[in-house]
């Protein structure tokens, strides 16, 4: 399989990349006394869902989520309620986009990326999440790593989205605010994208593949992405002795 086209394929992971998690700290604050104790629970919800891929077994996303908040009120002394319960479920099916979104996916989409989403979360009834925060509109198509019963990073996941849009592994350009995403996507062939929201930054080690665009807010990584792509189109194009010299 190969792309008809040479732009890549944006795909874009949902939690915290383009919805904003930090509107779960009420509950967190309400529950543990200090908000940051989302950090804790998120952490915990995402080492136990790439556990579970290693170890070869799977449950849905918003299910390890209400467990980890048990783990995390265990850890912590406190007991929940079903009304906790209910609450995480609440705030994390209505959280809104980031600010920075609509800028950033405007640009894309006038730029003629095509636009897709790849979430650990599970597939949901209408209105999802997307819609809800007023965002869907702008992806041809949203992915869940449902369909193959494994977490990202594994590479079945970016493989998935490829076979589905019939296009190459090295089509795709995934952007997330976890360097564990992208890291996963670049081993699986994909380009790699990091937004470096708070609480998120670059690991600096020996085989760690550097991201190929890096930028603190979404607006200026889709810049980015854009000014790269196109310069490498306008390059492709040229005969190759003014390509060598427009290189060098």
């Amino acid at each position: 399989m190969s792309s008809d086209t040479s732009l890549p394929i944006i795909v874009f992971d949902v939690n915290e990349t383009l919805l904003d998690i930090t509107t779960l700290e009420p509950l967190f604050a309400r529950l543990f006394g200090n908000k940051i104790l989302l950090r804790e629970w998120f952490a915990q919800l995402l080492l136990y869902s790439q556990t579970m891929t290693l170890s070869g077994l799977y449950t849905p996303f918003d299910e390890l989520g209400v467990s980890a908040l048990q783990m995390t009120a265990d850890i912590h002394n406190v007991r929940l309620i079903d009304s906790d319960i209910d609450e995480l479920k609440e705030r994390m099916s209505k959280m809104p986009a980031h600010p920075d979104v609509v800028p950033a996916l405007t640009k894309l989409r006038e730029a003629e990326f095509r636009l897709v989403t790849l979430t650990n979360s599970a597939n949901s009834a209408s209105p999802t999440p997307l819609e809800k925060a007023g965002i869907s509109h702008f992806f041809e198509q949203p992915f869940s790593v449902e369909a193959v019963g494994k977490f990202k990073p594994a590479p079945e996941t970016y493989q998935m989205v490829a076979h589905a849009l019939s296009v190459d592994v090295s089509d795709l350009c995934l952007v997330a605010c976890h360097l564990w995403d992208t890291i996963g996507a670049q081993a699986a062939g994909c380009q790699g994208a990091f937004l470096t929201r708070p609480h998120n930054a670059l690991l600096s080690a020996p085989n760690v593949p550097a991201p190929d665009f890096v930028a603190a807010d979404l607006t200026t990584l889709a810049e980015q992405i854009i000014f790269s792509t196109k310069n490498n189109c306008q390059c492709q194009k040229m005969p190759p002795y003014i390509r060598t010299a427009f290189l060098v």
